[in-house]
């Protein structure tokens, strides 16, 4: 029989440090709110953050230092970065050797704990001491006030106070922690139901949407591994990975999210889609949500839909004046065909929507087909495919045109039957907006004829094109003004007069606001092609694209390398980023 292992609160009870009546009080606390049973007793005041956390360094089996007393060793503090310390809230206390003895209030952070060791060279022991002993001990040794954020967007509880993102990894892996005390796991289904519905599995997963909004990532990766479960973000169009669990977590974990998103959680062998609404910080969030079958266990991918961004003007998304000018001019238009072009996560559903936003109005009658419906607009129409009922891109086109509309939107043109139904309706005098999957605007127009469309019906009904990709904006509150060759953004379309001619470009060293990686946000980089008469007639004759190219430039389009450019003069952007999003093999 397995020994019951002993926890905070029992060490707590034994030196009379609470009675078992508040530690019940506590629990019950604890199992109604989510909020962890020792972080109410230090908010009750009934015991001290110095008490709790020697109460968990006992849980643990770990060492717990009183940095009230013991004094931090110079030797120590020297070998590790005052950023770094203070990105983790971690305070190294003494070096003896090789090793390095690293005071931390959340000793499973792997990654505060890989930072320290790779900075310092050391082999890190960690130790547990209270995060605000931690903090004044950081003051004290490095100077100044010590941060307490780590991130361009500070976290923050429901209440909407501060939370450090060491004080997210520290509740993840102290719930995590208290999941693990039991011997084995059973497999079978009903204990996973009663296991995804105990507090601190549905904390853990409550927790990771919550800060993965809060660090405004668009996407939640919650991955098996062979010995571990890896939680990454997509911040600002990059993977950036959070947190490494075990891997008892990853079944109960799982379940959870498929029971949040309403999926079958018997069913592991094939793909399922679902999506879990969510209130946060007095905002509404939709989280479309994928599972797919992986040798180590189910893969998630959540995509996070801040229902108010989609409401943003057409003048925040990174048009020039001149650019945003000539599309609304199009917008305006009765009829014809507006298509947006790009790779998948560039912006385009945002874009659209934010033309449909500036469309709506009590007079226009507004209809759209989507693939899901990934935010829902007052005042709107908002048809959903269900292939299972027949009900198909084509065949609510069709449907449309008996619902007397003024614009409709098709989510995506996917197959020569919409293409049709979709020309027919701008021929009928409708405006159509819709996307396709290409690399740049005047490509649409070959798309569209490999796909089948006849090139006169092109020509008479697409109006203009609009590519676009999102690159990282450079953080405001670190960049720094740096001279480059003139030369070096030749690729770019910069005319350079002068072999020695330099240019001043901006980029982040990287701060606390960004989580010294240099950029926070995004923005959209654009390519507007408008259908003139003489691109029209290049369609008919089926000329090459690069004729077709020749003649949108000459009609006063800038290829995204160029808008992406003006961008990078402005200290908006870097040449690296517009080169990461931009360029592919073979173009420019």
């Amino acid at each position: 029989m397995a020994m019951t292992r002993r926890t905070a609160g029992d060490y707590l009870l034994e030196k009379g440090i609470v009675t078992r009546e508040q530690l019940e009080e506590a629990r019950r606390i604890q199992q109604s709110t989510g909020k962890d049973y020792l972080r109410v007793l230090i908010d009750q005041t009934i015991v001290s953050e110095r008490d709790a956390y020697e109460a968990r360094a006992y849980e643990l089996g770990m060492p717990f230092v009183d940095l009230d007393r013991v004094q931090p060793d110079p030797s120590a503090v020297n070998v590790v970065k005052e950023h770094i310390a203070r990105r983790y809230n971690v305070i190294p206390v003494k070096k003896e050797g090789n090793i390095l003895y690293l005071a931390m209030a959340d000793p499973s952070n792997v990654m505060a704990i890989e930072d320290v060791r790779v900075n310092s060279r050391c082999v890190v022991r960690p130790v547990i001491a209270a995060p605000g002993a931690i903090e004044d001990a950081i003051r004290k040794a490095y100077g100044g006030s010590a941060v307490a954020t780590d991130g361009a967007t500070p976290a923050t509880t429901e209440g909407g106070a501060p939370v450090r993102q060491q004080d997210f990894k520290g509740s993840v892996m102290a719930d995590v922690a208290v999941y693990g005390v039991r011997e084995e796991m059973e497999e079978d289904e009903k204990a996973v139901l009663r296991e995804v519905e105990e507090g601190p599995i549905v904390r853990v997963a409550d927790m990771i949407i919550r800060q993965a909004i809060n660090e405004r990532a668009s996407d939640i990766h919650v991955e098996p591994q062979a010995r571990n479960l890896r939680i990454r973000f997509r911040i600002d169009g990059v993977l950036h990975e959070i947190l490494t669990l075990p891997k008892y977590v990853q079944a109960p974990l799982i379940s959870r999210y498929k029971i949040m998103a309403d999926m079958n959680i018997a069913e592991k062998r094939l793909p399922q889609d679902g999506r879990i609404p969510i209130r946060h910080q007095n905002k509404e969030y939709d989280l479309r949500v994928s599972t797919i079958p992986t040798p180590h266990g189910e893969k998630i991918v959540m995509r996070i839909l801040d229902k108010s961004s989609v409401l943003l003007g057409l003048n925040k998304l990174g048009f020039t004046p001149e650019t945003q000018a000539r599309l609304e001019e199009l917008i305006m238009q009765p009829q014809g065909m507006i298509l947006s072009t790009g790779p998948t996560g560039s912006g385009k559903t945002t874009t659209q929507y934010s033309i449909l936003h500036k469309l709506n109005s009590v007079e226009k009658n507004i209809l759209t087909i989507e693939d899901p419906i990934e935010y829902q607009l007052p005042g709107i129409s908002q048809v959903q495919v269900n292939r299972k009922a027949g009900l198909t891109f084509a065949n609510a086109l069709r449907a449309f045109l008996r619902q007397d509309p003024d614009i409709i939107m098709v989510g995506e043109m996917r197959d020569l039957e919409t293409a049709e139904v979709a020309i027919e309706a701008a021929l009928t005098g409708h405006l159509v907006l819709s996307t396709l999957h290409t690399n740049d605007a005047p490509s649409a127009v070959i798309r569209l004829i490999d796909m089948g469309v006849e090139p006169y019906l092109i020509a008479a009904t697409v109006t203009g094109v609009l590519a676009q990709r999102l690159a990282r904006r450079v953080c405001q509150h670190c960049k720094e003004p740096r001279e480059i060759r003139a030369a070096d953004l030749r690729a770019f379309g910069f005319q350079v007069e002068d072999p020695d001619q330099v240019v001043t470009i901006w980029e982040g060293v990287g701060c606390e606001e960004c989580r010294y990686r240099g950029y926070s946000g995004r923005i959209g980089i654009f390519e507007l092609m408008v259908v003139n008469d003489e691109i029209a007639e290049l369609i008919v004759r089926r000329a090459p694209l690069a004729d077709i190219k020749e003649a949108a430039k000459a009609n006063g389009m800038k290829e995204l390398r160029e808008d992406g450019l003006i961008k990078v003069l402005e200290g908006i952007t870097t040449p690296d980023e517009v080169r990461r999003v931009v360029f592919t093999a073979g173009h420019y």
